[in-house]
């Protein structure tokens, strides 16, 4: 799905357990105070079920346990190297889940960050 952040009500936790594609949302970095960098229009979510954020123990949206193991090849799960990867990659975007920690694989962005 990819409706808006606006339908949850601006709230990225109700959005990612929708499984919801987003972009634009002004909320502050996930476990942190300073703004994401979607807060300025420079990152994008794809697929956050299948493609959740870990960190340790932590895994975003909490049913996204499920696709933590990324030896696994699910529909809509993200992966190095991947169709979607090289297309953001092409356009100068940065994937979340090329960082040490914590993996962000549903997020891409301009920054890096």
């Amino acid at each position: 799905r990819m409706v808006p952040v606006d339908a949850y009500g601006g709230d990225d936790g109700a959005s990612m357990a929708a499984n919801n594609t987003s972009a634009f949302n002004c909320r502050t970095i996930t476990g942190g105070s300073g703004w994401s960098e979607h807060s300025y229009g420079r990152a994008i979510d794809i697929n956050p079920l299948a493609n959740p954020y870990v960190a340790g123990s932590t895994v975003l949206p909490a049913a996204g346990w499920a696709y933590a193991d990324r030896i696994r090849d699910a529909a809509g799960m993200i992966h190095a190297g991947d169709e979607v990867v090289r297309a953001f990659a092409e356009r100068g975007w940065l994937w979340g889940g090329y960082w040490t920690y914590p993996k962000d694989y549903q997020h891409f962005s301009t920054s890096g960050r």
